[in-house]
């Protein structure tokens, strides 16, 4: 389930991104999408293509890696965020939900670290 009033857009200086054309509640789910789960044997080859910045760790005890569905890979990093990420890991599907209202023609953003307010960097902001 994606809520129709989402879209994909490009976002300056980042790729695409996603988007609303209307306005949204604070606490509002607005995807529910499955995901492909992978074992870490597979994470290690992912690691070494494109698809390595569009996947999530997954599992309690993140042995293992899942590309989302619908638009979850698409959402941009942002700190805070507007939204959350919620992982299932018995049904194989995550939930997006915002913390805060929401604009329309806004970009709608999780914390890759997955706690929305999480200041940590992520591996593309680490300099090494």
């Amino acid at each position: 389930m994606i809520q129709s009033y989402l879209y994909i857009s490009g976002s300056k200086g980042r790729g695409r991104g996603v988007y609303t054309t209307e306005p949204i509640p604070a606490e509002t789910i607005i995807e529910v999408s499955a995901v492909l789960v992978m074992s870490f044997e597979e994470r290690k080859l992912l690691d070494q293509t494109l698809l390595h910045d569009y996947i999530f760790e997954w599992g309690d005890q993140k042995d293992k890696c899942c590309v989302g569905l619908g638009y979850l890979s698409l959402y941009n990093h942002s700190v805070p965020s507007n939204c959350e990420y919620f992982m299932d890991y018995d049904e194989d599907v995550m939930f997006i939900k915002t913390v805060r209202a929401i604009e329309a023609g806004e970009e709608v953003t999780i914390n890759y670290n997955g706690d929305y307010k999480n200041e940590e960097p992520v591996w593309f902001e680490v300099v090494p």
